[in-house]
């Protein structure tokens, strides 16, 4: 799978963890930021958040980079929100960092480093 994923992209690998909760948070749909921020804090158990500041300095060069895209801007009582989706490249590069992690598990998992999943 990592051959459909453009250079640029490739070079993000492994992904910094603002990157990958943004990916990982759009994954079931489109969000605004401040969903995006929520769906962060639930994915990782309260262990990782993130101001706007480094959300939208994200958001914004991962929409430079085609990982995700806007979708919408709907008006709230005078309140302008942008949604984003994951594009197919940024589905690519989630589910490549996630097949890296998987490796690094089940390595750990032979040393005995953690244990492993009960079948």
């Amino acid at each position: 799978m990592a051959k459909e994923i453009p250079d640029p992209v490739r070079e993000l690998l492994p992904l910094t963890p603002a990157v990958f909760y943004i990916l990982f948070a759009l994954t079931e749909g489109e969000k605004h930021g401040y969903a995006i921020m929520r769906e962060v804090e639930d994915i990782s158990g309260g262990h990782f958040s993130m101001g706007p500041g480094t959300l939208y300095t994200t958001i914004q060069r991962l929409l430079e980079l085609g990982l995700i895209e806007e979708t919408s801007t709907s008006s709230n009582s005078e309140r302008r929100r942008r949604c984003y989706r994951l594009s197919r490249s940024g589905r690519h590069a989630l589910e490549a960092e996630l097949n890296r992690m998987e490796l690094l598990v089940r390595s750990a998992q032979r040393r005995k480093l953690v244990p492993r999943e009960a079948r």
